[in-house]
């Protein structure tokens, strides 16, 4: 695990991803669609306990959690993110799909975040974390913290890219520039480290490529 991050760059960090999506928000459902692919095959595969409680790490728009709610109409959902810009979006879809009920937002970081505080649980029967990582400058200490906040037996989901190896390398260069527009910085060998990182925490893990690699998406299993 690694050191904490310090109050200044988690300012800092929320200070970027205000400036990054203050417009972007307006659009991003429309144009992400096109390319954050393999977000409803991890909303399909999180299968929470009846009445479960579902926590996403990351939650930008509130797409992912309006998904997951009309999935799993008896779980009761939370969503954090580091930016207000973007939670302002979240909040106005929630309301007009007519979750605000069981959908619930606060802000913070994903490697940082008291969720007792917050919403006074701290532990939850599914984590997920879609495409989030590749923008968190410390995201093995955010899979740390979904780990914290995973209750024993519950599970961590995640999606994000692959390398896209089997694809011709302008296409992964033309990407990855696109992508770093946006402070996304797909991870290398994202598959072995998340495997190598469950298996220190001695939980099981799945992965799977999809999409030929353009999309890694792992389940860990947490020990109970």
């Amino acid at each position: 695990m690694t050191d904490q991050t310090s109050d200044a760059d988690l300012q800092s960090h929320s200070n970027l991803m205000d400036k990054v999506y203050r417009n972007q928000r307006f659009i991003y459902n429309a144009s992400r669609k096109y390319y954050l692919l393999g977000r409803d095959q991890l909303i399909k595969a999180l299968a929470p306990p009846p009445r479960g409680t579902i926590l996403e790490l990351g939650a930008g728009t509130g797409r992912n959690l309006v998904c997951t709610a009309k999935a799993y109409d008896d779980c009761e959902l939370y969503g954090v993110d580091i930016s207000q810009e973007m939670l302002k979006t979240a909040g106005k879809s929630i309301v007009k799909a007519g979750f605000q009920n069981r959908i619930h937002l606060a802000k913070g970081d994903a490697t940082n975040f008291d969720a007792e505080k917050a919403f006074g649980k701290h532990e939850f029967d599914r984590v997920f974390i879609s495409f989030s990582l590749s923008m968190i400058p410390d995201w093995q200490m955010a899979i740390a913290q979904a780990y914290e906040l995973t209750r024993p037996g519950g599970q961590i989901h995640i999606v994000d890219f692959g390398e896209c190896k089997q694809y011709p390398k302008v296409f992964q260069k033309l990407l990855y520039a696109w992508l770093s527009i946006f402070h996304v910085h797909p991870i290398e060998n994202l598959e072995e480290q998340l495997e190598t990182a469950a298996n220190k925490a001695n939980c099981k893990v799945t992965v799977k490529s999809l999409y030929a690699g353009y999309s890694i998406q792992a389940v860990i299993q947490k020990p109970r």
